[in-house]
């Protein structure tokens, strides 16, 4: 196949990440693979001044070394005909190339979109974004809960379900007992969708309750809260490490108010690290309390608190039984398989596109 992807500008978001997974499995098993994404708007005055002085150095994302072919916009504008090859499918991959893609010829290639998030939160963009999901685009998502949504909600119950997964090879731990010293952690992350406010109101509340809390998180922006509240902040870590961090802690804590997947706690119980959630992406269908991990309500920082202490006051025996559940929950996931899922997922979309010109063409 022929296959683009239309994205936003490129950055170390675990979105991006998916994207960058899949983009590279395709390429290595023969398809011609094109990604065309957006300059990050933000930065094009910088850059001029950046470029006379031959300063300007390229933003970090997923997609650096892959060697595929990916073409950036000179500018941020929409994504049109002229800036994306002929090919048998065009991915997109955000509520915005969603809009780009609708406005592209049919020679572009079959129009799915690959929706990672019910991303309706963004107030600028909330309505045009609910838009995007009633075109006729074909959809794949990444979790049961977003399919729930597009039939619901969008009247589109023809969507392909494409698990997101871990890299076992990456996020792995030997089964270990609890810390000597009891240790919570969670991802920072300056948007408020990622409920980081709620992660450190339940954390406060447990320092108060577990004398000598040991508090670890890491993110890739620097953060604007208190460094006293993040605990162990680690900036930005190079993905090699993340493991140890994971390892290092007796809970992690993931308190979004919204997410379409939520990898990082599936990285965690990869890592043998039991997981406090709230109700929010593959946690809400993965997590069982008291097995492998607990969910609690959104906004419920005491909840949180009073789950992660639950997992944290366990016998180390019965600890260990926790993080072996919550191993055992990830255990058989592959990016292979969710690769092959997502190629699945895409011959099927070029395929029902076919019947449809067939049966459109018989009148």
């Amino acid at each position: 196949m022929k296959i683009t992807f239309l994205l936003p500008p490129v950055n170390m978001s675990g979105g991006i990440r998916v994207i960058a997974i899949y983009a590279k499995w395709l390429a290595d098993h023969g398809h011609a693979v094109t990604i065309v994404s957006t300059p990050k708007e933000a930065s094009r005055r910088l850059h001029r001044i950046q470029d006379a002085f031959g300063l300007r150095k390229p933003l970090k994302s997923h997609l650096d070394g892959l060697t595929l072919d990916h073409r950036i916009l000179e500018t941020a504008r929409p994504i049109v005909d002229a800036d994306v090859p002929d090919a048998d499918v065009v991915v997109a991959t955000w509520w915005e190339t969603a809009e780009w893609a609708s406005r592209l010829s049919p020679s572009k290639g079959v129009k799915v979109y690959f929706v990672q998030g019910h991303e309706v939160f963004h107030s600028e963009g909330a309505q045009r974004c609910r838009a995007t999901y009633r075109m006729p685009l074909r959809k794949i998502v990444v979790a049961r809960w977003l399919a729930r949504v597009m039939e619901t909600e969008y009247g589109d119950g023809n969507v392909d379900v494409v698990h997101n997964s871990v890299d076992h090879l990456q996020f792995h731990a030997r089964p270990r007992g609890k810390q000597t010293q009891p240790t919570v952690g969670f991802l920072y992350s300056e948007a408020a969708v990622k409920g980081v406010d709620v992660a450190i109101r339940a954390v406060e509340t447990l320092r108060k309750q577990i004398p000598g809390l040991k508090v670890l998180s890491f993110g890739s922006a620097r953060p604007k809260t208190e460094l006293a509240k993040l605990g162990n902040f680690h900036f930005d870590p190079p993905q090699d490490t993340l493991r140890d961090l994971y390892a290092r802690c007796d809970v992690w804590i993931a308190a979004s108010r919204s997410e379409g997947f939520n990898l990082p706690a599936m990285e965690a119980m990869a890592c043998r690290t039991p997981v406090v959630s709230t109700m929010t992406g593959w946690p809400e269908e993965a997590l069982v309390n008291g097995v492998n991990g607990a969910l609690v309500e959104i906004d419920d920082a005491d909840g949180l608190a009073a789950a992660a202490k639950s997992i944290l006051m366990l016998p180390d025996a019965q600890w260990r039984q926790v993080s072996q559940a919550a191993f055992d929950t990830v255990r058989d996931g592959s990016w292979e398989r969710s690769a092959e899922l997502f190629e699945a997922a895409l011959r099927r979309a070029i395929d029902h596109d076919k019947d449809n010109l067939r049966r459109t063409a018989r009148g």
